[in-house]
Parts: structure tokens; C-alpha cells; sequence
């Protein structure tokens, strides 16, 4: 099997991983969605501890020891991490996959918006298209709930501004779950020592079926980032951002298909506008990516030639 197509399994594997979590936290229940958090965080810095330990890769933290900026990017991308988790399990939790599933069809909408304001990137027309029409399915989203959709929104936000810090600080996917949930561990373990105390906690409690599975979030967690960081150094962007749709379609299939949940015709033209700035931004993404090899292909050839010619003449 070459390189690409591993790539490719590693990658749908991931994806599919995300887009049947639906099903794994509402089995996590009755324990609430910072108990949840907190666990995942706790078994995901023991899991990755162990998996870094089978490596023998230690000499990052020295390395890292001596930067203290990037040390503090962590710590950023730590929290919005937490958000993002956090939210998720909520939305799962409250009846609100559907919801969830919207945050992450407009992800990349959202994460080309922030290119934008903060990096100060320049978007091609067809990019402000889709932009303006994911607008507008908020908007009608809005209407439809008699809410904005805080859920979906502060998942896309949450998860784009976790990109970009993970972007600036270019971290393997191991070493940089461990450093993100060694972050957040001190805080878990201070909740989940204040349920204790309170006997609020359901570790332990409820059925050796959840207190398992509290234990393998970690392992759940960990798994799926580490198929995507496979899948992301063998096959092109182009490919990982076809891919990347295949979570929100698991996700809002569980959401309406085994969860029942309502998909009113408002709610429905919502999330079909979502999916034409979609089409629209995916559409114009491909088209530009064929141009720029097209480009660079045009560019080889005359250079070739152009030695030829200097070639022959001398």
C-alpha cells in the first residue's frame, strides 16, 4: 500500500472517529459535561504520557523548557481546546447534536474569516461568497431557534482559534496533546477532587461500563488526532479538506437519525445554505489549487527551456 493511500484511511478513519463521538459521550451520562471534560483531559495526558514513554521521546520537554513564548502558546491553545471539548460534550449532552454538527460545517468558514482579521489575508471573491452565504444561514438559523446558535458558533470559533494557535506553534500531534493536557490537568484533578468531596462525582458510581469508559476517553481522544496527523503529512490539502465534511455528516445523521432530533423546514433551509457556501468555498478551493499547479507546472517548463537554451548557445 503506498503512502497516499494509507494516508487516506488514516484520514476517513479519523474523521468517522469525530463524527460517532455523538454516541460515545451520551453513553458517559449521568456524569455532566465538566465531569466529562475533566476525565477527558486526565485519562488523555496519562494515555499520551504512556504512548510518549513507548517512544522513548523526552528530549522536546527540555527543548520547550527553554521557550517560554511557546510555553504560553500552549497554554492559549489549551483553552480554547477546553472550550471546544467542553462545548461539545454540553451540546451532545443537552439534546443538541444537530447543533454541534452546524459548528463544524461552518469550521472552515469561520477559520478563513479569522485568516482575515487576524492574519490579515486577502480572499478571493468566491471566498466572500460563501462567506456571505454562511452569514446569512446564521441568520436564518437565528431565527428558527429564537436564539443565535451559540453552541454551533462557539464550537467553529473555539476550534478555529485553536487551529491557528496550533498552526504558529507547529507541534507533533503527541507531544502537543501531552503539553495541551498537561495544561488543563491541575484544574481537572481540582474539580474532580471537588466532586469527590461533595459526593457529586459518578466515577465509580453509577455502572463499571461508565467508569470504564471515562478511563478510555483518553485513548478515545488521543487515537483519532493521531490517524489525522498521519493522514496530514501523506495526502494534499486538497484531500484532508473533502474529508473534514465527513464529521459534521456523522454527526448530524446521529443527531437526527438515532437521536431524533427535530430538523424543521427553517432549520433545514439554515443548514442547506450552510451546505451551498460549502460547495461554493470547496468548489473555489479545488479551482484555485489546480490553477497554482498549473502555474508552477507552466513556470518549470519555461525555466527548462530556458536552460536548454543557454545550453545550446554556449
Amino acid at each position: 500500500m503506498n503512502q497516499v493511500r494509507r494516508g487516506y484511511i488514516f484520514g476517513f478513519l479519523a474523521y468517522a472517529a469525530w463524527g460517532f463521538f455523538p454516541l460515545y459521550w451520551k453513553l458517559l451520562k449521568p456524569a455532566g459535561a465538566l465531569e466529562i471534560l475533566a476525565h477527558r483531559v486526565v485519562w488523555s495526558a496519562v494515555f499520551v504520557t504512556l504512548l510518549l514513554v513507548a517512544m522513548r521521546n523526552w528530549r522536546f520537554v527540555a527543548v520547550l523548557a527553554r521557550r517560554p513564548r511557546t510555553l504560553a502558546g500552549i497554554a492559549g491553545a489549551a483553552v480554547f481546546i477546553a472550550i471546544n471539548w467542553g462545548m461539545y460534550i454540553y451540546g451532545v449532552n443537552s439534546s443538541h447534536v444537530v447543533e454541534t454538527s452546524l459548528g463544524y460545517f461552518i469550521n472552515p468558514l469561520v477559520t478563513v474569516l479569522l485568516g482575515v482579521v487576524v492574519l490579515r489575508e486577502r480572499l478571493r471573491p468566491t471566498q466572500w461568497i460563501a462567506i456571505a452565504v454562511g452569514a446569512v444561514a446564521v441568520i436564518v438559523l437565528t431565527v428558527d431557534y429564537g436564539r443565535p446558535p451559540w453552541i454551533a458558533l462557539t464550537l467553529a470559533a473555539s476550534f478555529a482559534l485553536y487551529g491557528l494557535m496550533k498552526k504558529s506553534l507547529a507541534l507533533p500531534a503527541a507531544e502537543g496533546l501531552f503539553l495541551e493536557s498537561l495544561t488543563l490537568t491541575v484544574p481537572a484533578l481540582v474539580y474532580l477532587g471537588w466532586l469527590v468531596s461533595r459526593d457529586r462525582s459518578t466515577f465509580g458510581h453509577v455502572s463499571a461500563l461508565q467508569t470504564t469508559m471515562l478511563v478510555l476517553a483518553g485513548a478515545v481522544t488521543a487515537i483519532p488526532l493521531l490517524l489525522f496527523a498521519g493522514a496530514a503529512n501523506r495526502i494534499p490539502l486538497t484531500g484532508l479538506g473533502l474529508l473534514q465534511y465527513l464529521t459534521p455528516i456523522l454527526q448530524l445523521g446521529c443527531g437526527v437519525l438515532v437521536f431524533h432530533e427535530p430538523m424543521p423546514p427553517a432549520q433545514l433551509a439554515g443548514f442547506a445554505l450552510v451546505w451551498l457556501a460549502l460547495v461554493v468555498f470547496t468548489w473555489d478551493g479545488i479551482r484555485h489549487a489546480r490553477r497554482t499547479r498549473k502555474r508552477a507546472g507552466a513556470d518549470t517548463e519555461t525555466a527548462a527551456e530556458a536552460v536548454a537554451t543557454t545550453a545550446t548557445t554556449s
